[in-house]
This record gives C-alpha cells, sequence and structure tokens, in this order.
C-alpha cells in the first residue's frame, strides 16, 4: 500500500540487517523493484513505452469508472416521489459512490508514483490516499457480502422476507459497513509516514514499529477482509442455486428468470471483485511470508495487480449494462435526458423484482 506495493519494508529490512546502515528507501528502488537510486529526474517506470502505457491504462480505468459510475448514481438515485426504493438498489448505489469516491480520491494522486521520482504531495495525502485505498477495498468486499445475503433472504426465504429486506435495514447495514472498514484501515493511516531521505527528496512509506505486527494486519486484513466474506457469499449463493433448483417446478418463467437474472447479475460482480483484488493479496502475502523476487518481472506483476484492483471500481458500470436490458434503456435515458412515461424503472429485472420498480419519470443530467 506504500509507495506502490509493499516491495520490502524499510523497517524490517534493518531487522534483517542486524541494524547496520540501511538507508530509506529511494523511489526506483520501491517502484521499480531494485535498490538502485533514479537519477535526477528520472521517471519512476523508467523513460519509454512502460511509463506512457501505464498513465494511459490509469487514465483510461479514470475516466470509464468516473462516467460509468456517475451514470449509475444518477439512475439508482432517480425515483418517483413516495415509492419505495429496493434493498438491492441501496447496496449497488452504496458500491457505485465508494468506487467513484475512490477514483476522484485515490487514483489520481498515486498515478504521480509513475511520473514523480519523489512524493510531493505531502504527509496529509500520504496517509489519505493509501488509507482511502484499504477502506475503498473493505467497504465493497462487505457491500458484496450484504448483497448476497439480500438475495439469499429474498429467494431463498421470499415468503418470510418482506419485514427484513426494508430499506431502514439497508441503510443501517450500510452505516455498519463504513464504521467496521474505516476502522479496520485505521493502523494504515497511522503507520503511512513521509521518510525525507535527503533535500527536496521525500517517500511516501509504511513504517511499522515491528515487523510481526505488520504480518499480523496483513493476515487480518486478508482473513476478514477477503477469506470470511467469500465463504459467505459462497454458502449464500449455494443455497440460493439449491433452491431455485428444487423449486424450479413451482416456479412461473416469468419469476424464474427474474430471480436468476438478479443472481446471475450479483454473482458476477462478486467473481470479477475476487479476482481484480486477489493478486493483490498475493503481493502482500509473498512480502510478508515468502521471498519476493525484486526483478523486472516481479515489478510487472506488481503494476498489473495495481491496475487490476483500480480497475474493479470501474467494471461494475459495464456488468449492469450488459447483463440489464433496462440498465441499458435507463443509461440512454440519462444521456439524451427527456422525459418519457414509458420508460425503463430505475432499477432492472436483474437487480430486483418488478414489485420494487417504479418508472422513471424525471430526466436529470449527470
Amino acid at each position: 500500500m506504500q509507495c506502490l506495493w509493499d516491495a520490502v519494508d524499510f523497517m524490517e529490512l534493518k531487522e534483517g540487517t542486524n541494524g547496520s546502515d540501511v538507508s530509506p528507501p529511494t523511489a526506483g528502488w520501491c517502484e521499480n523493484g531494485t535498490e538502485e537510486a533514479l537519477e535526477p529526474g528520472k521517471l519512476a517506470l523508467g523513460v519509454g513505452a512502460d511509463n506512457v502505457v501505464a498513465l494511459l491504462a490509469f487514465a483510461l480505468i479514470f475516466a470509464l469508472g468516473v462516467l460509468g459510475n456517475s451514470v449509475v448514481i444518477a439512475v439508482l438515485a432517480r425515483r418517483r416521489p413516495g415509492a419505495p426504493r429496493g434493498t438491492t438498489n441501496i447496496f449497488i448505489l452504496n458500491l457505485s459512490v465508494a468506487d467513484l469516491s475512490y477514483l476522484l480520491f485515490c487514483v489520481p494522486f498515486q498515478a504521480t508514483v509513475y511520473v514523480l521520482p519523489t512524493w510531493v504531495l505531502g504527509a496529509f495525502l500520504c496517509k489519505f490516499t493509501h488509507y482511502f485505498f484499504t477502506v475503498s477495498m473493505l467497504v465493497s468486499i462487505f457491500t458484496l457480502s450484504a448483497m448476497s445475503v439480500d438475495r439469499y433472504v429474498a429467494i431463498v426465504h421470499s415468503r418470510r422476507c418482506s419485514g427484513v429486506r426494508v430499506a431502514r435495514h439497508a441503510v443501517c447495514a450500510i452505516a455498519v459497513i463504513w464504521v467496521l472498514s474505516l476502522a479496520m484501515a485505521a493502523p494504515v493511516a497511522h503507520h503511512q509516514n513521509i521518510i525525507r531521505r535527503e533535500e527536496n527528496a521525500t517517500y511516501c512509506w509504511e513504517l511499522w514499529a515491528s515487523a510481526r505486527d505488520r504480518k499480523i494486519y496483513v493476515v487480518c486484513t486478508f482473513v476478514f477482509g477477503y477469506v470470511l466474506p467469500l465463504l459467505l457469499i459462497c454458502f449464500c449463493y449455494a443455497s440460493v442455486l439449491n433452491h431455485l433448483h428444487k423449486k424450479l417446478k413451482n416456479m412461473s418463467k416469468k419469476s424464474e428468470a427474474s430471480k436468476r437474472k438478479t443472481a446471475q447479475t450479483v454473482l458476477v460482480v462478486v467473481v470479477v471483485f475476487c479476482l481484480s483484488w486477489l493478486p493483490h493479496h498475493i503481493v502482500h502475502l509473498w512480502v510478508e511470508f515468502g521471498s519476493f523476487p525484486l526483478n523486472q518481472a516481479s515489478f510487472m506483476f506488481r503494476v498489473i495487480a495495481h491496475c487490476l484492483a483500480y480497475s474493479n471500481s470501474s467494471v461494475n458500470p459495464i456488468i449492469y449494462a450488459f447483463l440489464s436490458e433496462n440498465f441499458r434503456k435507463a443509461y440512454k435515458q440519462v444521456f439524451k435526458c427527456k422525459s418519457n412515461k414509458g420508460s425503463p424503472s430505475n432499477d432492472v429485472k436483474g437487480i430486483r423484482s418488478k414489485a420494487e420498480t417504479p418508472p422513471i419519470t424525471n430526466c436529470t443530467s449527470v
């Protein structure tokens, strides 16, 4: 989380060399995975195509993510006055808000790592960008877990879910998710610091008093922020699939298609999240408990893992567009900004049931 991918912890190096004189990490060592300091003015990814490609990838992720999540928020935020808001839509709205905030407050500042030899944005942004990086990751996985539980209750316990799946409970769950995520990410902000190697040379680095404490935190983040939520999600979807299989004959084709589409949409979002963030966790666990090589191949792997983690905040709107016909229509309505009584609902068949779906009668510019 510090610099690019915590390639090697400075304090851990000092301990490993029995307190010998080890200099703080240079930009080149941190970013390129080598201990060779950069020449003045040399870019973090080196001069040439690598730097340009990385920045173009970041720019594409940023542009698509900001546009897509803004449109999703505009679509889901609009509803007929007095109409109820579906619980699944509330969770999707929260996921889009978290992704949009992450893209706006983290990606532009982190991109400077690729073009500047030192950290020039000050101590506050050093702490905030890395802190919110972890907060966003936790909010996303916890929200996806809540969405999976919501689907489980709606499908497996549909007869008893009317009093559970209400907007008030969804909002309370979101509040708990944010508080828990902010608290779990607090150690990152506490240990993220500015290191001054020489005049006009500062680096944003995560320093722990004990390498053991950092290992514990990395493991806890992996277990509670990735493994356990995935186990919960797997249980929910296994139960949903089993229920749908048993009830297949008793369900109308329309009801069956609606429930399957909803489950499919949420499942795809979950799978994409898992694949996007898995390299990130692999790198951190490898660094802490293995012998992470410092070479060009490992550097490229870290860059790819970095881009995958960033891109997760941009792909969800694309998933909604591909899997939901009503969402595609709603996207078009936002851009056309025309009132249409026959326009699609502010929800989608693949997002919530028709009973929760009021028509869109207003048009809001984004």
